[in-house]
């Protein structure tokens, strides 16, 4: 089963592509989405909305695990996350790929086996994990973390 991780934003959208196996977890692929920082928010929607198309037609994944939306200090950064994950999911709905969400604190205690994870420990557990040559770029790795979580989860629900 191809699963592909996301870490949404609308600066910056990392992904991640592992493959479940019964015999474990293979890293397929990694990156950034990144708008033009000067584009107005539709356009960024539009942009990110394209390449989560065009990576879901590539990849063809089963499902598609996404970080939860956490509450921001900034009011207007939260909405503006909030518009990016509907992109997203629509992507997703449009292709009928069921969507699964995790909260960080999840996230980080599935990786490393403590909620409280910092960035360096996560990324060192996901290069480890997906045996991976170097570390992916920041919002890539948390993608790849946000998918390895969820393979996790459906196993131990299976």
């Amino acid at each position: 089963m191809i699963i592909l991780g996301v870490d949404p934003g609308t600066y910056f959208t990392g992904y991640g592509l592992i493959e479940k196996q019964k015999s474990g977890v293979t890293h397929i692929d990694n990156g950034l989405i990144s708008p033009s920082k000067v584009s107005l928010l539709p356009d960024k929607l539009k942009t990110l909305f394209d390449e989560m198309t065009a990576l879901i037609e590539k990849f063809e994944p089963q499902e598609i695990a996404l970080e939860n939306v956490f509450v921001a200090k900034n009011v207007k950064s939260s909405l503006k996350l909030g518009h990016a994950r509907g992109v997203i999911m629509l992507a997703a709905a449009i292709r009928q790929i069921p969507v699964f969400e995790y909260p960080p604190a999840q996230i980080k205690l599935a990786i490393t086996g403590f909620g409280q994870a910092t960035k360096e420990q996560m990324q060192k557990m996901i290069r480890l994990s997906l045996k991976l040559k170097e570390e992916a770029q920041e919002d890539a790795n948390d993608a790849l973390a946000v998918a390895l979580c969820h393979s996790q989860t459906m196993r131990i629900q299976q």
